[in-house]
């Protein structure tokens, strides 16, 4: 079972999480981050490391951010590997804990 990033790393993008990656997992979009659940190893490092509280295994991803679980899967397989931590978006302090972020998700 593998570990998603949810709605709250959009327009937000902390990469705390890519440093502690055994694996490589996390992908990288313009404003989003995910993870390849086919390169998951389930290590759970990664979870307390977000900022904005938005990984969650996946029989723990809350209610109505279920679609993430797809999403993870889906962008994983179009966005490159990032492997070193990166600034978080200007704004992210902002958009941190924002609900309904999801019609800004740059793919």
């Amino acid at each position: 079972m593998a570990f998603v990033v949810t709605e709250n790393c959009i327009k937000c993008k902390f990469t705390d999480c890519v440093d502690v990656c055994p694996v490589d997992c996390f992908h990288v979009g313009p404003n989003f981050l995910v993870i390849d659940p086919d390169e998951c190893i389930d290590c759970t490092l990664c979870e307390p490391e977000c900022p904005a509280n938005a990984i969650f295994s996946e029989d723990e991803v809350p209610e109505g951010q279920e679609i993430f679980i797809q999403l993870n899967a889906d962008l994983a397989k179009q966005w490159p590997v990032i492997t070193e931590v990166q600034k978080p978006l200007p704004e992210a302090e902002e958009w941190n804990g924002k609900e309904g972020k999801i019609e800004f998700l740059e793919r």
